[in-house]
């Protein structure tokens, strides 16, 4: 199955008020830049173990560690979780900068260095979510 296959049928089997924030979300992402490249990751680890949520994921960084080795990674996550929805803001250096920028705007969401979580896509203003997204897909971050 493709990647676009795989995240088709992630996002279908959510229920209908999660799934339908889903694809909102990831209409909204894929708007803001169509050739972006697609991730999906199932949640297992290498012996078929459920390690963490599936995510979906758009663009491309390559993560640099300390000995020097890389892993390439994608720059925005979305994932469906028990109490409602995450979308992760991979790679940013400043480890407030989520929280300082749209903390006091984007509405009822709990944001973690990299993560800006929500109940439900009407608790949160989508307009301040698009500006996270596209300031990281585009590299302003």
């Amino acid at each position: 199955m493709n990647i676009s296959a795989q995240i088709d049928a992630y996002i279908a089997s959510q229920p209908e008020a999660k799934r339908n924030d889903l694809q909102a979300l990831h209409r909204i992402i894929m708007d803001l830049k169509p050739d972006t490249q697609l991730w999906f990751l199932d949640g297992k680890n290498s012996e078929g173990k459920v390690v963490s949520n599936p995510n979906i994921g758009y663009g491309f960084y390559t993560i640099t560690y300390a000995d020097g080795s890389t892993k390439d990674f994608y720059q925005i996550g979305l994932s469906a979780n028990t109490s409602g929805i995450s979308v992760y803001i991979m790679g940013l250096e400043d480890k407030q900068y989520l929280a300082q920028t749209y903390g006091a705007k984007i509405g009822k969401a709990s944001i973690t260095s990299y993560c800006i979580k929500f109940k439900a896509l009407k608790d949160i203003d989508v307009n301040v979510l698009r500006e996270a997204v596209r300031g990281r897909l585009e590299d302003k971050v």
